[in-house]
């Protein structure tokens, strides 16, 4: 009765669109009430939730990637981008996704990176000839590298959640990244050359190199948060707020296109997002307590071992469901609810820990943008000012390559603990 009552109750604030955060809390204080179990629980499960030292790194990485946006970073990395692969046919498509790969090394959000790479790609891939839905499509789809390639917002919720070292859940991401970029590129090079997109004259290794040094100390972010935590020198958090430092003095003094001025406000919206990420996680939290005391982890992999037990089919189980729940869930919250099960689930089949996290994050961010509920894809249709059904159908073949790499991640289980394992013995 009582968990009838919490599922249908949360499914019914998601078709109603009600937020995330707010039906996970409104159907975990009905569960509560109706099994008259003492409210105080709820704020103390939301506590220990949020009260988690490496989750303190999340704020870091925001405050660094809003300090670095607002300091001319996404000009610079699109014009290095654009002078590097910009002269191929479909250019601005390949610069779009070539930029978002090294953009989304700093910022660590899919949304982050589809807004302000988006921001400037969208319309200028229209005034250059580009469909509004393919500009719209190609943005979203390669936003979704951000949070794999290192630092990313979600790897660090994993590592809290499950004890995973932070630094090797970042390097684990890393090659999956750059599979998931140059597949893109191949997939946008094949549709610009079939429907005969234009490309950019090649403007000579002068213009590459000048693009690289006025992008090298907004790249060089991403050395320094990798180098902090594979030396020892620094914890996640620790790196965080090195990087924040970094991001305000090479905005504010070397690029000077960070003014002073603008640092208040910065810090107040870097504030609003990361509390909206750890409300989100205080009240998954509570709904997956919820779910663990209701035994619900173990029934799902009861479920599952009595239909198989082979490795393959599990994975294979697995991904379908988190491709289904992305649909549907934001990616913090479904980690959240479902990691610590079906790591469970996982584990019993013989996957090791750090390759299954690789592959559920990877999972979940093609989510953000599949219809109906792809952030990504409501932010660069909102750019594009198009409706949403366009944009779907135009990020088809990226989200097909996507899944081909997923499934090779899925598969392959080197391509996700090769180099953690010889970076961080």
């Amino acid at each position: 009765m009582e968990v009838a009552v919490l599922i249908s109750i949360f499914v019914i604030g998601l078709i109603i669109g009600l937020p995330v955060a707010i039906t996970l809390g409104v159907a975990s204080l009905a569960y509560l009430l109706v099994a008259e179990i003492p409210l105080v629980v709820m704020p103390q499960k939301m506590y220990a939730g949020m009260d988690v030292f490496v989750l303190l790194s999340i704020p870091g990485f925001v405050l660094a990637g809003n300090l670095m946006n607002s300091g001319g970073i996404t000009e610079r990395i699109i014009r290095f981008a654009s002078a590097l692969v910009g002269w191929i046919r479909g250019g601005l498509g390949l610069t779009n996704i070539a930029a978002s790969m090294l953009f989304g090394g700093i910022t660590g959000t899919a949304v982050a990176d589809a807004a302000s790479i988006g921001g400037v790609m969208i319309p200028g891939m229209k005034k250059a000839g580009y469909p509004a839905d393919f500009s719209a499509a190609v943005t979203a789809a390669s936003s979704t590298v951000g949070p794999i390639i290192p630092p990313s917002v979600p790897m660090i919720i994993v590592g809290a959640l499950s004890g995973i070292s932070v630094g090797k859940m970042f390097l684990a991401g890393a090659i999956p990244g750059i599979l998931m970029g140059v597949a893109m590129m191949v997939t946008c090079y094949i549709v610009s050359v079939k429907k005969n997109f234009p490309r950019q004259a090649w403007r000579g290794t002068s213009e590459l190199g000048r693009s690289f040094v006025s992008a090298f100390w907004a790249l060089a972010m991403t050395g320094l948060i990798i180098y902090g935590l594979l030396s020892g020198l620094a914890t996640p958090t620790e790196t965080a707020v090195i990087a924040s430092l970094y991001a305000l003095i090479v905005g504010a003094f070397v690029y000077r296109d960070l003014k002073l001025s603008q640092v208040p406000k910065i810090l107040i919206d870097s504030g609003v997002s990361s509390a909206a990420i750890l409300v989100l996680v205080g009240f998954a939290n509570v709904f997956g307590w919820i779910l663990v005391s209701e035994r619900i982890p173990q029934a799902i992999a009861s479920a599952v071992l009595s239909v198989t037990e082979n490795k393959f089919l599990v994975i294979l189980i697995v991904n379908i469901l988190l491709l289904f729940v992305g649909m549907f869930m934001e990616t913090i919250a479904a980690l959240i609810i479902l990691f610590v099960p079906l790591l469970t689930l996982a584990q019993a089949v013989g996957v090791e820990p750090l390759h299954f996290a690789t592959f559920a994050v990877l999972n979940l961010m093609i989510g953000l943008t599949t219809p109906p509920v792809g952030v990504c894809l409501f932010v660069c249709a909102n750019i594009a000012r198009l409706p949403l059904s366009p944009v779907v159908w135009a990020i088809l073949p990226f989200l097909a390559t996507n899944i081909i790499i997923l499934l090779m991640v899925s598969y392959i289980p080197a391509l996700a603990t090769w180099l953690p394992s010889i970076l961080i013995p």
